[in-house]
């Protein structure tokens, strides 16, 4: 067998040599009909995989303009979540999805994942999540681990704080935007647990009340990005932060593998 055939079978599908070169063995050095064979053995191999954990993987984020394209994509183990070509695979889709938008996405990473990158990586892969969020001004911050991610989008303001608090959001990790987001079943949850354990700990009734407000107000600057105290000072809260540079935020979305 040629091995600068297998080469080329290589660079066109980035299957391993040794899958290459079965697969012209198997078409009698047909080209074509060997990517095909790889591509329908991709779907075999993601049958035989889709039961594996995938839990491990990557995420990449494409800002263009005012608009942001992030994919989530599932591998198997820290290794390959950490190799070039699974990153620069996640990375594709991300260019992708910034072309064509979120309509079809689905189908065609489905397609990729299954006829090209199992192939070529070797584990169960699964598109973990993806989205465009649009804004003006808009940034993102992506942890160095490429596992988190940030994306806030504001009203009045700059690029450049929108980056911060999107830097803050990834480190700190907050579940709601402001306090009037928390659902209302979730403070009569927290006032529940609350309550039982100043009983337990031999709390008078009527002082009970005064006690539950500040422990929802914890609550909030846990939980709350605007409530928190910002990363690079903690001195101030994200909504003083806000207030300073005569700003909202408008949208705000955190990820996470």
């Amino acid at each position: 067998m040629d091995i600068a055939q297998i080469k080329q079978l290589r660079d066109l599908t980035g299957a391993g040599m040794s899958d290459c070169q079965k697969a012209l063995e198997e078409t009698n050095g047909d080209l074509n009909q060997a990517v095909e064979f790889l591509r329908k053995k991709g779907e075999q191999l993601a049958d035989k995989k889709s039961s594996r954990t995938a839990n491990e993987g990557c995420i990449s984020i494409i800002k263009k303009d005012n608009k942001i394209s992030i994919v989530g994509l599932n591998c198997e183990t820290d290794f390959v979540a950490r190799n070039s070509d699974f990153i620069n695979s996640t990375k594709e889709l991300s260019e992708k999805l910034l072309e064509s938008g979120t309509e079809n996405f689905e189908s065609i990473a489905d397609d990729k994942i299954k006829n090209e990158l199992i192939v070529k990586i070797g584990e169960n892969l699964k598109l973990a999540f993806f989205e465009i969020i649009e804004g003006n001004p808009i940034s993102y911050y992506l942890h160095t681990n490429n596992k988190i991610a940030s994306v806030i989008s504001l009203i009045g303001g700059n690029e450049e704080l929108a980056r911060d608090i999107a830097m803050h959001a990834t480190a700190m990790n907050p579940t709601y935007l402001r306090p009037e987001d928390v659902p209302n079943d979730t403070i009569e949850k927290e006032k529940e647990i609350y309550k039982e354990q100043l009983s337990k700990e031999g709390k008078p009734e009527n002082i009970i009340e005064n006690i539950l407000k500040g422990k929802i107000d914890k609550f909030y600057k846990e939980n709350c990005l605007t409530n928190q105290l910002f990363v690079k000072d903690d001195t101030k809260t994200i909504s003083k932060l806000l207030e300073e540079n005569q700003a909202q935020i408008d949208k705000f979305r955190r990820f996470s593998l």
